[in-house]
């Protein structure tokens, strides 16, 4: 977990240097309009961090409790508003120029968006957890996690049904792209992911599990992009509107490229070790709350 942590900031980094570097209309319009809920994201970020990292070598049973509840609060808190703050862009209800608002980012829109990144964060970590339990011998926390998962996932369905007309209202241009052409049609793929994410984590799979699961997240991201082309900020700003200079994009293309070529492969062979224990090794102590629990 430590070391994959230290990865995912790094690329958070990356993706934000992308993002103001490579299209500086839209990250001015995003951060102004919206800094309170990132600044609660980012906040939520580093309270995550902190309780991770204090809970494990506190020993009293009220500190880790303590740490424990930092820990999931936050877990709820970013997702939910980084959700939020997408469902602001995604209803169009900011615009370069727009100054800071609750309507940009408390709208039915991006309360859906938050509850349903709360939603993929539960689904996801359920079932990666759910694979670590079976690989770790920890049989009766295999069923645990897999309940969870099936869980998170009717949960998701729920909130998908409504956010059909909840978009429908609230979002009309992305509403049209994700119920028709190719939107749609990688909103079917998705679909397709998810369900065989709940065969296969019924049949006990949890290894091909993580593969459909995360296909299913990333699908429905792809389907949001697409759904809203060609613009970053349907209907105020397009993507050649919001781009930067072509050397910039150039060179960004190029540093993209090599990032992939070179730490791609590193972050697969960090996980893999990590996964299987080689960098750390997993105890007992680390399966059970104490006091045996």
């Amino acid at each position: 977990m430590a070391p994959v942590w230290e990865v995912n900031n790094v690329w958070l980094i990356f993706v934000l240097v992308l993002m103001w570097t490579g299209f500086p209309t839209f990250f001015q319009t995003v951060f102004t309009a919206m800094w309170l809920p990132l600044a609660l994201a980012a906040v939520g970020l580093v309270l995550r961090g902190a309780g991770f990292a204090f809970r494990k070598p506190t020993r009293s049973l009220a500190g880790r409790r303590l740490y424990g509840a930092a820990f999931a609060i936050s877990s709820l808190l970013t997702p939910y508003f980084l959700g939020a703050a997408v469902g602001g862009v995604a209803s169009g209800r900011i615009a370069p120029g727009t100054r800071a608002s609750a309507d940009a980012w408390a709208n039915p829109t991006s309360v859906l968006a938050g509850l349903l990144a709360i939603g993929a964060s539960a689904f996801l970590g359920a079932v990666f957890l759910a694979g670590d339990a079976r690989r770790l011998g920890a049989d009766d926390l295999v069923g645990y996690f897999r309940r969870r998962a099936l869980a998170a996932l009717g949960g998701l369905a729920v909130l998908a049904g409504i956010g059909l007309g909840v978009t429908r209202r609230d979002a009309s241009y992305v509403y049209q792209g994700l119920t028709d052409g190719s939107g749609f049609l990688f909103v079917l793929f998705a679909a397709v992911c998810a369900l065989a994410t709940a065969w296969t984590l019924a049949r006990g799979a949890t290894g091909w599990a993580r593969v459909t699961a995360v296909a299913a997240v990333a699908l429905t991201v792809l389907a949001w992009g697409l759904a809203q082309r060609p613009y970053l900020i349907p209907t105020s700003l397009t993507v050649a509107d919001g781009a930067g200079a072509t050397t910039t994009l150039r060179w960004l293309m190029l540093v993209s490229l090599v990032a992939v070529v070179l730490v791609g492969p590193a972050l697969g062979l960090l996980y893999w070790l990590d996964a299987r224990g080689e960098l750390e090794p997993q105890a007992e102590a680390d399966l059970r709350e104490p006091g045996g629990r």
